[in-house]
């Protein structure tokens, strides 16, 4: 995106992941639509500039609005961009397997309230919502990521998610019965404030937690770590192990704090 294998190719080698690409990119205040204000500019922005994706993913049965090599800002000068960190426009791989799983396991879902934090493109809340979830909530504190959450719904013949853009790591915890993460280990400092309240959600509401990770290092040395139980792993296709380099499968883990 925005040529970035060309403009911060040793990062991305080093990083092994999109992440620190992303946010090299994204550190210049942006000004090219400063008109760009509204959520129906928002909206009309997202459409023109992604492309819907529906293969070459862990699963075909979503249809979302990506950012790709065909779109123009993957090659475009990244000080173009008008927005913030778009997190919400890669389908990551442990948002991917995280999906995968729900999918495959409806009875996961059904009739349980959820939260997919930091959710995104909103693919897990999605996948929850067509396995029968009874109520499903879709934090990001990126305002734009709901916007595409929305339009991701459209796609897939779903009525709107409610979109939470309060940061909700550290408030105080809601009745969830189902907590999903997926790719949300990728800093240190995250990473203990998210076992911090997952341990307060859980020992609140008896709430169960689901975390899709490909294998990132904040994640494996993390102390959560020695009290997760594998779920399931998948294989990541090949279009996806060349965007993530060195990651090969991404895993579903449960929370389980008694280990």
């Amino acid at each position: 995106m925005f040529k970035l294998i060309r403009i911060f190719g040793n990062l991305y080698r080093k990083d092994n992941s999109y992440m620190t690409v992303v946010k090299a990119l994204c550190t210049t205040k942006i000004v090219y639509l400063q008109d760009c204000t509204s959520n129906n500019d928002i909206k009309n922005f997202i459409i023109e500039n992604t492309e819907i994706v529906n293969d070459h993913n862990l699963t075909p049965e979503i249809r979302l609005r990506l950012l790709t090599p065909n779109c123009r800002f993957w090659h475009a000068r990244p000080e173009l961009w008008p927005f913030s960190d778009p997190f919400w426009a890669i389908y990551w791989p442990g948002g991917q397997a995280l999906t995968r799983y729900l999918l495959s396991n409806p009875g996961v879902s059904q009739g349980k309230t959820m939260l997919d934090l930091g959710s995104g493109c909103g693919a897990s809340a999605i996948a929850a919502k067509f396995c029968g979830a009874a109520h499903v909530v879709a934090n990001d504190i990126d305002p734009v990521a709901a916007i595409a959450t929305q339009l991701n719904c459209e796609l897939n013949g779903l009525d709107p998610l409610f979109c939470e853009k309060e940061n909700l790591i550290g408030s105080e915890p809601d009745g969830y019965d189902l907590i999903l993460l997926g790719d949300m280990f990728y800093e240190e400092a995250l990473a203990d404030s998210i076992h911090s309240w997952l341990n307060r959600c859980i020992q609140t509401h008896g709430t169960q937690v689901l975390i899709g990770d490909p294998g990132r290092a904040h994640f494996e040395g993390h102390g959560i770590r020695r009290f997760l139980r594998q779920e399931a792993q998948f294989e990541l296709p090949e279009a996806v192990r060349e965007q993530n380099y060195g990651l090969t499968c991404s895993t579903v883990w449960r929370y389980l704090p008694e280990l």
